[in-house]
């Protein structure tokens, strides 16, 4: 039996999204024959190259009313088409030779992404910007963030040319948010294909003939991933109608825990919801069918009420740590991006590392706005810090890479403390970082031996940056003890990145105004380098949304769409709340021109005016 385990389009492109390595691990221990593909890689590929462009320009040309980037590419196509592949070949790694022109400007198009480069209020143009970023040995650095830029443009092309759904990291977004009916999706399978669904069928074609799979599993992380998995689903059931097709991934376990429309099951044989163990054990007859929804078994809702109870064994299985494989994933095709001059920034699409999740779940697993209830926040168990090493070690060896990034939730210090006396007992060197609470166990003490280990930087939540919403959220930080949790880090050299929450119940705007002053307050003291806001959401598995009166919200009716797709984020309404869209604007604005090292001597509460609130955003205020 041969299961072919996908990544659908689109993902990030600097290193494979972690769930099929951890399950192509985990099934290949357990005498499975595993494949993988990456068809969100192979998409990207096969459009940024000299044919794709070509294919673009054809559509382009096709516009009754072309934008002026369209008219931009399509007059200087020949360019575009004679450097593209220069520019891949560079950003992963295979030529750097070629850096050398891509540095030295005049070799790429130039559309407006490049206005970055002259953030406005500075009085640099874009050669002194990049004189003052990298000056004269960082050609390297420069030419990857010109690249970076020239291929941003170019999905620019592809969004106001060719498909208006598409994005560099997510295609056919809007169609999976917030989707109670299934309707869109369908429609959208049923449409006459645009350029980039032709590719998507391509390419999953490509796929079923070359490892011609019994099982074809897809993560679904995000929504810019759903209308994709869709669609390879349609060409296997075209292409391979006996195979059986599995889903699972985030979004799965999120949106789809209350799907009763039989028309996704026209597409997917089982979902699989948690951490996907157990639900492949029982897929492959090896073990219980637990945790998961199944096409010809009992009615929809009668297996909604009985999984949603189930929970994750303690079996032995789920107490070993898993180690992933990339059996089959060409590290060496990955792109390594730098869209912003930020050296936290760039960790998430520049370096190609090898993605670990230590422990299942969140050790704390109690803030209000949290997904508390499901099995990837509630059940929190961390495996013996010498297996995490044994499994470092053996990747290290099977890649030849040596930078992880940890995706837990949130790495508790006590675990984080043996980790790194692990890993300084056995000499190996990695380099790695993942995700924290700004907690009081994170003492300077530690951060020096997560330093010494190979600790480059850190993740964390902030959210609503003051003490009181913090107390009403029970986050169990104070910004006090985060400001100096950050110094910590910050003095070991050790980057930080911070997670923040506008929108919340009842936040002022007098402690929007506040927040973003402490956060201001952090960047200029150099104990924060990155940061983004997001505006709350509440979602059904919180403890807000099972108490909202407590934090003085009143939800609102659900559409009802008779057959339900997903249900996850819950409408709501919060009686005298400040204008936080407007808010929002501000905040962003502030943090990019904060990120940019601009605009911290100026008063928080100049960025979020009702008047005159600043315009241009790409270049910097």
């Amino acid at each position: 039996m041969t299961i072919l385990l996908v990544t659908p389009p689109l993902a990030q492109l600097n290193t494979p999204y972690p769930a099929t390595p951890a399950l192509a691990g985990f099934l290949a221990k357990r005498g499975a024959v595993v494949r993988q593909t990456d068809l969100s890689l192979e998409l990207v590929l096969r459009l940024f190259s000299h044919d794709g462009l070509a294919q673009i320009a054809e559509a382009c040309r096709a516009q009754t009313a072309p934008s002026p980037l369209v008219r931009l590419f399509l007059n200087r196509f020949a360019d575009y088409q004679s450097t593209v592949a220069s520019a891949v070949a560079f950003l992963q790694g295979r030529d750097d030779s070629a850096g050398w022109l891509i540095a030295r400007r005049g070799y790429l198009p130039e559309g407006p992404r490049f206005d970055s480069l002259a953030p406005a209020g500075t009085g640099l143009d874009a050669d002194q910007t990049l004189a003052e970023l990298f000056g004269d040995l960082g050609v390297t650095d420069r030419a990857k963030l010109l690249a970076s830029l020239y291929l941003d443009d170019l999905a620019d092309i592809v969004r106001e040319g060719v498909d208006s759904a598409f994005g560099f990291a997510r295609y056919a977004e809007r169609l999976a948010l917030s989707a109670p009916s299934f309707d869109p999706i369908q429609e959208r399978l049923a449409a006459p294909p645009t350029l980039i669904d032709r590719l998507i069928d391509t390419l999953a074609e490509a796929a079923l003939r070359r490892h011609a799979p019994d099982i074809v599993g897809l993560t679904l992380p995000f929504p810019g991933t759903v209308y994709a998995a869709f669609r390879i689903a349609a060409a296997v059931r075209r292409l391979a109608p006996a195979a059986r097709i599995v889903f699972g991934g985030g979004y799965v376990n999120t949106e789809l825990r209350e799907v009763n429309d039989p028309r996704v099951f026209a597409y997917v044989d089982d979902l699989c919801f948690d951490e996907g163990f157990d639900p492949w054990l029982g897929i492959l007859g090896q073990g219980p069918r637990v945790r998961t929804l199944s096409a010809g078994q009992n009615d929809l809702n009668v297996q909604l009420s009985t999984f949603n109870a189930q929970r994750s064994t303690t079996d032995a299985h789920q107490r070993t740590f898993h180690v992933p494989s990339y059996d089959g994933l060409d590290l060496s095709r990955y792109l390594n991006l730098v869209e912003m001059a930020n050296p936290m920034h760039r960790l998430w699409s520049d370096g190609k590392w090898l993605k670990l999740q230590l422990a299942n779940g969140c050790y704390w697993h109690r803030c209000a706005f949290c997904d508390v209830a499901l099995d990837y926040i509630g059940r929190y168990e961390a495996p013996e810090a010498e297996a995490i090493v044994a499994a470092i070690v053996r990747l290290k060896r099977e890649t030849g890479q040596s930078g992880f990034h940890f995706t837990d939730e949130a790495l508790a210090p006590a675990l984080v403390r043996r980790l790194c006396e692990a890993l300084l007992a056995s000499g190996e060197t990695v380099t790695w970082w993942g995700n924290i609470r700004f907690e009081k166990g994170f003492t300077p003490a530690l951060a020096e031996l997560m330093a010494r280990a190979g600790c480059i930087a850190v993740t964390g939540g902030l959210e609503c940056a003051h003490d009181r919403l913090l107390r009403l959220m029970n986050k169990g930080i104070t910004l006090d003890g985060a400001a100096r949790v950050c110094q910590a880090f910050s003095d070991a050299g050790i980057l930080v990145h911070a997670y923040l929450m506008y929108g919340f119940p009842t936040q002022t705007e007098d402690e929007t105004v506040a927040a973003l002053e402490y956060v201001r307050q952090r960047f200029a003291d150099g104990h924060i380098q990155s940061a983004y806001w997001h505006r709350f959401a509440l979602t059904a598995h919180s403890p807000i949304a099972r108490d909202p009166a407590a934090f003085g919200i009143r939800l609102l009716p659900e559409a009802d769409p008779g057959r339900r797709f997903a249900r996850n984020e819950i409408p709501y309404e919060e009686p005298g709340a400040p204008d936080h869209t407007r808010l929002g604007e501000g905040l962003r604005l502030a943090l990019y021109n904060y990120m940019l090292g601009l605009g911290l001597d100026r008063p928080a509460h100049v960025w979020l005016k009702k008047k005159g609130l600043p315009q241009k955003r790409r270049n910097g205020v």
